[in-house]
């Protein structure tokens, strides 16, 4: 049995269902870190009869609540656990404004301010070699950090891909800030694009859904072929040098020039830190 102990957030559904099912087949002690847990439950069971490996275990996540990812990571704390990779995979899109409890936009809060916090407080079980790994998504190109970024929508109407483009790019700015933050602690931090994937995500909440559905989806990938670059980078060695990376179909992609602002990226990194000090 693989030691190596994984978090894969979102670990019940789609693409973090696949890659909790690839990790597990290769024997790693992986946490499934799920909000909705009942369902995680039968999940589990099943993964463990289908790879044989028992060491998959059920941990309770709310991205959207900060008390929520603090309990988390004492719950690890408690159990002295070695985490060699952190999978920032859980997603959502948000079809209308709402918040969360913190004061949020839900989409916001949970694709990137959630992410934020778990990973600086997980960095401490965290030694040389450990690896994170955050799912952003081929939006972050059209993505943008507005002033009113962590509340979109508050004051008017709201647009979900605009805000959902905005918390991707968001993460990849975290992505390469944290790189460079960490360096020297010998811990890797990339980012993946597993593309578009047939997922609940993408199910447009307007009338012509089922036209939508029936003429795209045959056309874009399955959750496993979403996963694949993710459990790539945590399988192979191929990219231990590469640090603040971005990853499309298991090889490195260039930034685009235009998104590149290591000014707003260190505003942004610390603007977020304002927000969840009294947690760090």
């Amino acid at each position: 049995m693989d030691n190596r102990m994984v978090i894969v957030t979102g670990a019940n559904r789609g693409i973090g269902l696949e890659i909790t099912r690839a990790l597990a087949w290769e024997g790693m002690t992986v946490i499934m870190a799920c909000r909705d847990v009942d369902n995680a439950v039968g999940v589990c069971e099943q993964l463990k009869q289908e790879t044989g490996n028992r060491q998959i275990r059920i941990v309770p996540l709310d991205l959207a609540s900060f008390d929520s990812i603090r309990q988390f990571v004492l719950t690890l704390r408690e159990k002295n656990a070695d985490i060699r990779v952190l999978i920032n995979n859980a997603g959502i899109m948000s079809h209308q404004f709402e918040q969360t409890e913190d004061g949020l936009e839900k989409t916001i809060g949970v694709n990137y301010v959630g992410p934020y916090l778990l990973t600086r407080l997980v960095l401490p079980l965290m030694r040389r070699g450990a690896k994170i790994i955050n799912t952003v998504s081929c939006t972050y190109k059209i993505g943008k950090i507005s002033p009113d970024f962590f509340t979109q929508g508050r004051e008017g109407r709201f647009h979900r891909i605009p805000v959902y483009a905005a918390s991707k790019l968001a993460l990849l700015f975290f992505t390469r800030e944290l790189a460079e933050q960490i360096k020297e602690q010998g811990i890797t931090v990339n980012a993946v694009d597993p593309g578009i994937v047939n997922t609940r995500m993408i199910t447009m909440g307007k009338w012509f859904d089922p036209l939508a559905d029936f003429f795209f989806r045959p056309f874009i990938r399955t959750p496993e072929q979403g996963a694949a670059t993710a459990v790539y980078l945590v399988l192979k060695d191929e990219f231990t040098g590469i640090n603040g990376g971005c990853f499309v179909n298991c090889k490195q992609v260039k930034i685009p020039g235009k998104i590149v602002d290591t000014v707003l990226q260190k505003k942004l990194w610390y603007d977020t830190e304002e927000r969840v000090k009294s947690y760090l």
